[in-house]
């Protein structure tokens, strides 16, 4: 039996565990959300129907054998936008694979701008609906617009809260209420999806499984800040409760007080 792999942290909110790292580029606010312009529409076709597509059935169908439970829940809402929170677990699968549960809708989705330095795949980022992190404030309103934008005409807009990569992790890490401001603020459902890994006889790399719940809404009443806590902890518990499902450890993660203390 292969002996298995220990990563060893300190803070569930900020430690990182992608091997990819590089300068991300600064977002200011020439950087164009919109993509309007009919060459960029033509872009964002052939990426994401032509390009795309069969990279995504390969991933989810031969490396990880895909399963998606719950994806009818998304079918009331095939005509309207909405959010959807899922846990970090896969450096190119987390890009890849969201776009497979509203599929053939087309989704968005809000990454880090270092994914655009990602060798070749990064330049296609924003033809494959990336939404990169904006650096100033005239990038921060485009942003918001940008959003509004998408979920407002019918789009799915795909969001990973824990921020941080953790490859494999089982368990959902704690994260803050700050990206669910967008749900309340366009009053707008929300789905999340807990991918979870499975054990196989014959192959090392493990079945993933994805579960889908939903929709939660924002609450009624409070102030902004009370409605988005109150629905970061509704769907937070959701998602804790799903990936209760995975039956296989690829990685173990321990926090290092738990071993000075030992």
């Amino acid at each position: 039996m292969d002996k298995q792999q220990v990563i060893y942290y300190s803070d569930e909110l900020h430690d990182e565990f992608s091997s990819f790292t590089t300068t991300p580029p600064r977002i200011d606010g020439s950087y164009d959300y919109e993509r309007r312009s009919p060459f960029k529409k033509f872009l964002r076709f052939m990426c994401y129907r032509v390009i795309m597509f069969p990279v995504v059935v390969f991933y989810g169908r031969v490396i990880f054998r895909q399963k998606i439970v719950g994806k009818e829940k998304l079918k009331p809402f095939k005509n309207k936008g909405f959010f959807m929170y899922g846990n970090h677990t896969q450096p190119m699968g987390d890009a890849l694979l969201q776009t497979r549960l509203p599929w053939p809708r087309k989704t968005y989705i809000i990454v880090h701008p270092n994914n655009l330095k990602v060798p070749v795949l990064g330049k296609m980022v924003p033809s494959l609906g990336g939404l990169p992190l904006p650096d100033d404030k005239d990038a921060y309103k485009n942003f918001l617009n940008a959003i509004n934008h998408k979920v407002s005409e019918g789009n799915p807009l795909v969001i990973y809260p824990e921020a941080h990569i953790w490859p494999y992790y089982t368990k959902i890490r704690p994260f803050v209420d700050t990206s669910f401001a967008y749900p309340v603020t366009l009053n707008a459902p929300v789905f999340c999806f807990v991918n979870t890994y499975h054990k196989t006889k014959i192959r090392k790399t493990p079945k993933l499984i994805t579960y889908i719940e939903g929709p939660f809404f924002p609450p009624e009443d409070g102030i902004p800040k009370q409605r988005r806590k109150v629905l970061r902890d509704e769907v937070y518990a959701k998602m804790c409760e799903l990936a209760q499902n995975s039956d296989i450890e690829v990685i173990k993660y321990i926090k290092k007080t738990e071993v000075n203390d030992g």
